[in-house]
């Protein structure tokens, strides 16, 4: 066994396949490949965070939480590399796309799920994967990442209203009074609730890096196809400027106007 195939090289380079003779295409295709391969380590870290959180591990959460963040800081870096793409270079590959989109990424829709953002119709954009559909449908049933952290101050005594708690899981998750007076009793007293505490700053943490990734991808594709729409169908930079707006953990950022 060598350094190739320990890691499997030969088959991952056989895997640019550029549909066109344009120079800059093999870019594109890298880029969206390897954020594909760091987006499947943050589900790794991610899955394993909130197994550790809901069986009561909070301290080994905290490593995971922390890499994802900084999974998503390498993330925000790629773009720096596809926007030195201009409008002219794309335009000469971009119908070899055909009706292919960053917007079709299972993994991200499951990073999604997982972190709290759910509506199962976006499970319909991946009807032509069955396997995907069940791997999305799965996630949908089990706690998101939020929901887990509410579990953690259930656990400490905090009294959350059933609604939130006995709420239907594969819906989006609504702000909720008792939640965010749970974080401030918290933020109000950090030594005594010191895990909670760590808890709430590694899910901003992660948070804002995300909030990055998205803002920057915002600003790439609005630099480089202006307001076309997007070659899976959507409204290209006017949805995904819809999407800054999504809070995934909303009472931790509220709190803060009220400590």
């Amino acid at each position: 066994m060598d350094y190739a195939d320990y890691l499997g090289l030969d088959g991952l380079f056989e895997c640019q396949n550029p549909q066109s003779d344009a120079h800059d295409e093999l870019l594109f295709i890298i880029q969206h490949q390897t954020s594909e391969l760091w987006m499947r380590l943050a589900l790794h870290e991610l899955h394993a965070a909130r197994t550790a959180i809901l069986a009561g591990e909070i301290q080994p959460s905290f490593k995971m939480l922390a890499r994802v963040a900084r999974i998503f800081e390498q993330l925000n870096s790629a773009w720096d590399v596809l926007r030195t793409m201009t409008p002219s270079e794309y335009t000469r590959f971009r119908p070899s796309l055909g009706g292919s989109s960053g917007f079709q990424s299972f993994q991200y829709r499951e990073i999604e799920f997982l972190l709290g953002n759910r509506n199962p119709a976006m499970i319909d954009i991946h009807k032509n994967r069955p396997d995907v559909m069940a791997r999305l449908r799965t996630e949908l049933e089990r706690p998101s990442l939020y929901d887990a952290a509410i579990s953690m101050l259930c656990g400490a005594g905090f009294d959350i209203a059933p609604e939130t708690t006995h709420r239907a899981l594969d819906r989006g998750y609504h702000p909720d009074p008792s939640v965010e007076a749970a974080w401030k009793a918290v933020y109000g007293d950090p030594g005594r609730h010191w895990d909670l505490y760590e808890m709430g700053e590694k899910l901003v943490d992660l948070e804002d890096y995300f909030r990055r990734w998205r803002f920057n991808h915002v600003t790439t594709v609005e630099r480089v196809i202006g307001a076309k729409p997007g070659t899976g169908g959507t409204g290209g930079v006017t949805y995904l400027r819809k999407m800054l707006e999504t809070v995934l953990f909303p009472e931790l950022w509220s709190v803060r106007t009220s400590l």
